[in-house]
């Protein structure tokens, strides 16, 4: 590592460079120890003078101590700012190196000047500048130059930017992170603050609470839409959970222990109720994600402009900077007007895209589309739902869907970073999945779902329930249609449509394949699924399945969940199956498929049981019973040896330990297959195959033992107050009383009982007392997945 004591002076030989070491190295003791000097301001001026040359200093401690002695109260700050303009250029390099070289580890050798600055007292000092006048008992507050202010936060971003160290600090001062906030309110210092405030909350390893924010309120409602978006960045960190690893990583046990030892809302959910008692946020926040933007370039240009911008633009600072000078610039024209189309006419048109605001609104909506996905996640879910539904947030969307949402002229090769709503990718991009994560929230589990259709779709709904002779759901007899979409088409509708010409690998497919399939959950509703039926969705699915060599494990699992939801209890789509799946060929790739991975495709496998259920009780029906008799797929779960091939398999690849929200599912599938079971007084068959399969892989009690253990886990997790019950309930359509009953009669003492799995266990090899669910789990937090743990 290169050091600040610069090279030895051939005068002075070794001896001065001692000198150099013994000032750094006491600079650093006394900013540890909080002992003897801490910054420059207490160093002799000569002796920084004399040994400036050969420690490479560059000035900076000289400069740092005519700043301290020229910024106290009272004095004249413009000696001052002038000063800490010097400072700015010196450092403001450093920091431009660091971001056009990708970032790299910072060290001493590499940003000597932000080094050296940090080392003298300057964050400390700035901070002192800037937070003076809350400081001083004078009733007259000392207003300070905007411009002084300004460069302030341009130095502390600055010295951030290069050196990881100086964000940790700042961040451990709470005082310094809230007053940064009052400095929001003035246009002129709102971008660097917003920028430097951004830095430190993604270090700071305390979520900071929103309530503590001075008048936070008023500073929201005092916002325009380019702030308020700005804000959204801000806010996106102080009302998300931690996000430590990949949740599908953290098992539930550690799960269900975290949220026993943590009973009080977080802090991320109490700033999500502070947000929402502020007067007007969700509709200004619904108006931003849903305001038009003028293409003002053709669209070859565009995606070529988009594509070379981007690759420089790696957030969102750069651009706000740019487009600032841009309206600043603007400004001082007084023949050029203020919409969007003065930036074809503007000075820097050379220098700057005309695409580029296009670009800037696409990320602006981004941050925004990112908060309300959170908050329609979170535990006040059903007020910010009426509340989206008021402002009139998803016929918004749907206007903008085609000219800017999914323009036609959108590249679909792009390679998307699988679920992973943070990756690296294009504003564009970034954009889709966000839109796309927002209305599967806004749909899942919800009657407001019926607002992504238009009239006339609900209108075609209505025609399904009548000519099949059963109930309208409640939900859509009370969808206000005021609130729907308008035009010749739903946000549904146009959905499935940009489905179907997404290449087979793009992971677009997961997230939209999630999208529908939220529309579809819950309590199963005929007229929903034909509805998606009439328009080729399950020939899309089983296109992309069987036929179109998708490789993605990811966009596998989505389909095969939506396909199970589009098929589950309906006959018709069952013969739709048939009618596509119409040679044995076809019919061994989809088994291949669903087989390669049961994680992935076992809840197709627990609507095919269920469905398949239904029908053998539904044999007075004609219908019924001639797709029963020719459907390939329901001939094939009619064996019983197909569903004990099935259960033993999905018992077996799970156990408590590794139990995840991703997996869990595989318990409640096998679990479907056993209450069934037990519904035709066969539950003692099935247990007692599991058993010959022990013996037979010589395995003698492992998979009984493993499936004992499972099963008391999901009564701790299951039977817990707080869960809802409802979704197991509601998409199997087996009560959950029955369910708890399987499960007690399956864990009972009584070895005697022929229901029990404690009966087909020898004593030799019981293993039950040994309780899997008292090992410490790591409670480390992560993000949630995508898809509700309570629909698996």
């Amino acid at each position: 590592m290169a050091t600040l004591q610069g090279s030895e002076s051939p005068s002075t030989g070794g001896k001065a460079r001692r000198c150099s070491g013994n000032i750094v190295t006491k600079m650093r003791a006394s900013q540890i120890t909080g002992r003897a000097f801490s910054r420059g301001t207490q160093l002799p001026g000569r002796l920084l003078e004399e040994r400036d040359k050969t420690a490479k200093w560059h000035g900076i401690p000289a400069l740092l101590q005519k700043l301290y002695e020229c910024s106290h109260p009272n004095s004249d700050l413009s000696h001052a700012h002038s000063l800490l303009k010097v400072l700015l250029s010196q450092l403001s390099m450093e920091a431009m190196s660091f971001v056009t070289e990708d970032r790299k580890t910072a060290q001493e050798s590499t940003f000597p000047n932000t080094y050296t600055f940090d080392l003298f007292g300057g964050i400390d000092l700035l901070v002192e500048i800037l937070m003076r006048p809350t400081l001083t008992m004078q009733k007259k507050k000392t207003q300070m130059n905007d411009d002084l202010v300004k460069d302030c936060l341009s130095v502390l971003y600055n010295c951030c930017v290069c050196m990881e160290g100086v964000t940790k600090s700042l961040a451990e001062r709470d005082d310094f992170v809230l007053f940064l906030f009052t400095l929001m309110t003035n246009n002129k210092t709102f971008l660097p603050t917003a920028t430097l405030i951004e830095d430190i909350l993604g270090v700071k390893k305390e979520m900071i609470q929103l309530e503590g924010i001075p008048n936070l309120s008023g500073l929201v409602q005092s916002f325009d839409q380019q702030q308020l978006a700005n804000f959204c960045r801000i806010l996106s960190v102080t009302i998300s959970e931690p996000d430590v690893g990949n949740d599908d990583k953290h098992t539930l046990l550690a799960k269900n222990a975290q949220q026993k030892s943590n009973a009080n809302p977080s802090r991320a959910e109490v700033n999500q109720v502070t947000l929402l008692n502020i007067p007007g946020f969700i509709e200004q926040l619904c108006k931003l994600a849903t305001r038009k933007v003028s293409e003002a370039t053709g669209a070859s240009s565009f995606l070529q402009e988009l594509e070379d911008w981007s690759t420089w633009l790696d957030n969102a600072v750069v651009l706000d900077t740019l487009m600032q000078i841009v309206t600043e610039e603007a400004g001082h024209s007084s023949t050029e007007s203020s919409d969007e189309g003065s930036l074809a006419t503007s000075p820097l048109r050379h220098r700057l895209p005309q695409s580029m605001k296009i670009v800037h609104e696409i990320m602006y909506k981004v941050e925004v589309l990112y908060v309300l996905c959170v908050l329609l996640m979170g535990r006040q879910r059903n007020q910010v739902h009426k509340m989206l539904a008021d402002f009139r947030l998803i016929p918004g969307l749907n206007n903008l869907f085609d000219k800017l949402i999914w323009r036609k002229y959108t590249a679909s090769n792009h390679v998307v970073h699988g679920q992973n709503e943070n990756c690296d990718c294009s504003p564009e991009i970034s954009f889709k999945i966000q839109f796309l994560r927002l209305l599967q929230s806004f749909s899942d589990h919800h009657e407001n779902k019926y607002l992504l259709l238009n009239s006339q779709e609900l209108n075609e709904l209505s025609a399904i329930s009548l000519k099949a002779n059963i109930p309208e759901v409640e939900a859509l007899v009370n969808t206000d249609r005021s609130l729907v979409c308008d035009g010749k088409k739903g946000l549904l509708t146009r959905l499935l449509t940009v489905m179907k010409r997404e290449p087979p690998d793009s992971s677009f497919r997961f997230w939209q394949a999630r999208a529908v399939e939220s529309f579809l959950r819950g309590a199963t509703s005929y007229a929903d699924q034909m509805f998606l039926l009439k328009r080729g969705l399950l020939e899309h699915i089983l296109y992309c399945i069987i036929d179109s060599g998708c490789t993605s494990r990811d966009v596998l699992q989505s389909y095969f969940d939506l396909l199970g939801e589009l098929m589950k209890f309906n006959i018709d789509a069952f013969k739709r199956f048939n009618k596509y799946v119409n040679t044995e060929e076809k019919f061994q790739t989809f088994l291949t498929q669903i087989n390669s991975s049961l994680v992935d495709s076992n809840m197709l496998v627990r609507c095919i049981v269920l469905s398949l259920d239904r029908f053998e009780n539904q044999t007075e029906d004609m219908k019924v019973v001639e797709v029963l008799s020719e459907c390939c797929l329901l001939s094939y779960m009619a064996r019983v040896k197909n569903r004990l091939s099935f259960l033993f398999r999905l018992v077996n690849i799970i156990n408590v330990q590794t139990l995840t929200q991703e997996n869990v599912s595989c318990l409640n599938t096998s679990l479907v297959i056993l209450m069934l079971a037990r519904r035709r007084a066969k539950l003692p068959f099935y247990l007692n195959a599991l058993r010959e399969k022990e013996y037979t892989e010589k395995y003698r009690g492992c998979l009984l033992n493993n499936f004992h253990n499972l099963l008391r886990f999901w009564q701790r997790h299951y039977l817990n107050k707080d869960k809802d019950s409802t979704c197991l309930e509601n998409s199997s359509c087996i009560p959950f009383s029955y369910w708890k009953g399987t499960v007690s009669v399956l864990l009972g003492s009584d070895r005697t009982s022929m229901c029990a799995i404690a009966t087909y266990i020898d004593e030799p090899f019981m293993d039950l007392d040994r309780d899997e669910l008292v090992r410490t789990p790591d409670l480390s937090p992560g993000r949630a997945h995508p898809k509700s743990l309570l629909d698996n």
